[in-house]
């Protein structure tokens, strides 16, 4: 049977939020349970005592109010049943259809899952079904498809290569292969021995008439033990509209629940009150430590580059390590295993081009996308002479190839490089500032026959700045990097239908190089060199996802860590006061201070029924590298540092539980998070520090804890003509720190009381279609000066309590519309053209915190000095063949 549907800072009200949306939920949750009786026993006078299915079905729909959800494919509509009266209720009808058509039963509110009984082969033999899941036109592999038994939930899901394993008993099996944008393919197996079985999966045809949904696909949101959990294809983040004509992952990471922007042009995140250099942020394994592009406008990764992008706050998995808050992983595109592909993209400022094509036909390919803004180009014909000699550019490339070897093996390169240059030239003074990241990761798979997987990878990751100013004879440049190489070697094994294990071991050599200085100024003369830093991060991880029950599953897992330094280093000791009172020096490939640490994660579902679960996860983390900035922002020129004796690793300890709910056939999805993250070992900055260019930083270091708790709600619809989602956040996010704020609580630069944010989309026609999103949140909590003093020849702000103040609410309206050109069936090129206006209504939203001046009137008073973005239109023209 077809289901269709026609398409036409106040911690008092933290609290009473808190308590409506719990007292709402209870009574909701209450109705339906109620509602499910009265269903079960609502009566039916049947016109006869003999029906087929689909009669019987029709008449159950007519005469009740009730939805039905079949799969037409696995019954015999055409069969017989006979009931043994007229006057039946609902329950005893569904029993007879148990009884003689061999069928399942479920009541979710008004609808009625009918399923054909799974019989399965009672026998000790099982085997394993084992392959790879593809784009059928690309070759590509697809991350996250649901493979699952039909009828149940006993399946899988491909890992971020593709491959995916189920231990099945021995016998004729239907299988079903699922996927978001993809036709759904079920496949008849006749198990009798192991077997691997590849699937090629076909982009989906949109019907804007309708949606038809036929049968019941795996509604993974709901059983799946992920919680805090969001992933991202560039199909989405393509829709959103875009500012200066770049589509960027993180922004649309900005629209989550629990995700808050650093600043209005910043390209760092703030999840769930953390600091922005709490995220682990990966590019095919590779870690990217500065991933903002053109002074924060965009973020490095170029859309057309990526596959997949998975984004983790609630429960860290175990193979994760070293961040508190959030791990964004980012995985590239592997390159068209067919034909030769070509998309591009042509925009105001910034123009790009992607090419992939084979190596050899379904064995090995390559991809190569590049991206430039040429801004540059057009200052030069400024009649501003000032404008002229601006330069302002970025660049990054991105490289990628793999072959298949064998079934059992395959190998992967792959590469990006970017580059940012900021500057004035053939003026005095003339100052530049070019800073970037390269990483690149070697990896090799192998299958160990058809239920252990393994990845060995090697990576290195760098991000390196320059900042160089030239006056008449007198300059000044400072160069800085950070460079890690690092081994992994990864396993995934399936050894039956309840348990997925995986485990490994990685080791990661980091090397600092904060400050390299050449000076010809007066006040700061000579060429001199922060001394180099050296460390090691090791760690191991063992994690399974286990089925207990039907409704209850659990994962878990225990990630150790550890973390040496390494000589050539000197390390200062202070007393309370933060004097230096000793110094110890070590030499090179000396190992000293060794610290590290279990780190236990969990996470439990129980599902009541297809549409309702809830969810509970706990999580400890480790963090031993920090990014040394007193902005909340943070800038190019932040500099990263390693704990030491004087600093402690950063620990973290997130517990969470949340509520999941799908409505109206699984095609909208609710939940509610609630999280409380309590952090030890956090870092902030004493007032007026000093945290460039200085070898004693810990000097200029305070310590202490930082707590954020909140309320994340999520509303999503993926599919039809029109959809997107709703998210909003009620939180808190606070710090102590010793010597600050005299010694009390006080709100951290991060926290936000509310965050709201909604995403739309709606496809006009196949060929137009319209987005907008809107978002609103509290001001920035910020200390404002109560007056000035002057301390030897420096004039310094007085300030009140540290962040008892707030910025006006941020809120914004972005519009967008893309219109794509004509298909025709033998057509191999198309295009599209997308318009987009950031800040349609040119709210007057403050780029960044407000710095303070002096009034020019009255030296006594300061001046808050705001800047704004105005309305930003934008056309794009985008193609592909």
């Amino acid at each position: 049977m077809l289901v269709k549907i026609s398409k036409k800072r106040h911690s008092g009200s933290f609290r009473v939020g808190l308590l409506v949306f719990l007292i709402l939920n209870l009574l909701h949750f209450a109705g339906n349970s109620q509602n499910y009786k009265s269903i079960e026993n609502n009566k039916l006078n049947l016109n006869k005592t003999d029906y087929t299915l689909k009669e019987i079905f029709s008449e159950l729909e007519k005469n009740n109010d009730i939805f039905l959800s079949i799969n037409e494919n696995e019954l015999d509509l055409n069969r017989n049943v006979k009931f043994p009266k007229r006057n039946l209720s609902i329950k005893e009808i569904l029993s007879e259809l148990e009884k003689q058509a061999g069928l399942d039963y479920k009541f979710a509110s008004k609808q009625i899952i009918i399923r054909k009984k799974q019989t399965l082969k009672k026998n000790n033999s099982t085997y394993s079904l084992s392959g790879y899941v593809k784009d059928n036109e690309s070759g590509e592999s697809l991350i996250g498809v649901n493979v699952y038994l039909q009828g149940s939930y006993q399946g899988s899901t491909t890992n971020v290569y593709g491959f995916y394993s189920l231990t099945l008993p021995e016998g004729k099996h239907k299988i079903v292969y699922s996927y978001l944008g993809f036709e759904e393919q079920i496949v008849e197996v006749d198990l009798t021995k192991n077997t691997t079985l590849s699937i090629e999966l076909k982009t989906a045809t949109t019907k804007l008439e309708e949606v038809v949904i036929k049968g019941e696909k795996k509604n993974d949101n709901i059983i799946s033990h992920k919680m805090g959990y969001e992933k991202l294809q560039p199909n989405i983040i393509k829709r959103m509209p875009v500012l200066l004509g770049e589509s960027d992952v993180i922004k649309t990471l900005k629209l989550m629940p629990g995700v808050q922007s650093t600043g209005e042009t910043s390209s760092g995140l703030s999840v769930r009150g953390g600091n922005y250099d709490q995220n682990l942020i990966i590019l095919d394994e590779a870690t990217v430590y500065n991933a903002s592009h053109f002074l924060g406008f965009f973020s490095v990764f170029n859309t057309d580059a990526i596959n997949n992008v998975e984004f983790y706050k609630g429960n860290i998995p175990a193979e994760y390590s070293g961040r508190l808050s959030s791990v964004i992983d980012i995985r590239m595109k592997e390159g068209d295993m067919k034909k030769l592909s070509v998309d591009g993209g042509i925009g105001l400022i910034a123009s790009k081009l992607t090419i992939s094509a084979p190596i050899v036909k379904d064995k090995g390919s390559f991809l190569i996308s590049g991206r430039r803004t040429y801004l540059d180009l057009f200052t030069a014909f400024s009649k501003n002479k000032d404008t002229q000699n601006t330069k302002v550019y970025f660049y990054d490339l991105n490289l990628k190839a793999n072959y298949k070897i064998n079934d059992n093996n395959r190998i992967y390169l792959s590469g990006y490089f970017g580059k940012d240059h900021f500057g004035v030239k053939d003026q005095e003074p003339s100052y530049s500032l070019r800073w970037g990241n390269y990483t690149g990761t070697l990896r090799w798979n192998h299958l160990y026959g058809s239920k252990l997987f393994s990845n060995v990878s090697f990576i290195v990751s760098n991000y390196n700045f320059s900042n160089e100013m030239k006056y008449k004879e007198d300059g000044f440049k400072w160069d800085a990097q950070l460079e890690d190489y690092t081994t992994k070697i990864d396993f995934s094994y399936f050894p039956n239908p309840k348990n997925t294990i995986k485990f490994g071991v990685h080791s990661t050599f980091h090397y600092f190089s904060p400050g390299k200085v050449e000076s010809k100024f007066d006040t700061l003369s000579g060429n001199f060199k922060l001394p180099s830093i050296r460390s090691l991060e090791y760690g191991a991880y063992l994690g399974n996802n286990q089925k207990i029950t039907p409704k209850f599953s659990i994962q878990y897992g225990l990630h150790y860590s550890l973390f040496q330094n390494v000589g050539k280093n000197t390390i200062y000791t202070y007393n309370d006061q933060y004097e230096h009172i000793d110094t110890t020096i070590y030499n090179m490939g000396e190992i000293f201070n060794t610290q590290g640490g279990f780190e236990p994660r969990v996470s439990m579902n129980y599902v009541f029924n297809d549409y309702n679960s809830v969810k509970a996860s706990y999580s400890r983390t480790r963090q031993y590298i920090q990014r040394v900035s007193n902005t909340a922002s943070g800038t190019p020129l932040d500099i990263w540092v390693p704990s030491n004796p004087n600093v402690k690793p950063q620990i973290g300890d997130l517990y969470s539980a949340g509520y999941f709910r799908n409505l109206k056939f699984k095609d909208i999805k609710t939940s509610v998070e609630f999280y409380y993250s309590d952090m030890q070992n956090q870092i902030d900055f004493k007032d007026h520090a000093e945290v460039y260019l200085t070898e004693e930083i810990e000097k200029e270091m305070r310590f202490g804890k930082a707590r954020a708790y909140g309320m994340e709600v999520s509303i999503k619809k993926e599919t039809g003509k029109f959809n997107g989602w709703i998210s909003y956040t009620l939180s808190r996010a606070e710090r102590k720190i010793e010597s600050l704020n005299n010694d009390e609580w006080y709100l951290s630069p991060y926290d936000r009381t509310h965050n709201l944010s909604i995403v739309m989309n709606y496809d006009i026609t196949k060929r137009m279609s319209l987005s907008a999103n809107w978002v609103y949140t509290s001001g920035q909590a910020f200390t404002s000066p109560t007056g000035k003093y002057r301390y030897g020849n420096k004039q310094l702000l007085l300030y009140s309590g540290k962040n008892e103040d707030r910025l006006p609410a941020y809120h914004r309206l972005d519009l967008g519309i893309q219109i794509k050109s004509k298909p025709k069936p033998d057509r191999k090129f198309s295009s599209s053209v997308n318009l987009s206006v950031y800040n349609a209504y040119s709210a007057k939203n403050p780029m960044m915190s407000i710095v303070f001046v002096e009034d020019e009137n009255d030296p006594t008073k300061m001046l808050a000095k705001k800047y704004y973005l105005p309305i930003i239109p934008t056309i794009s023209y985008n193609f592909n063949f």
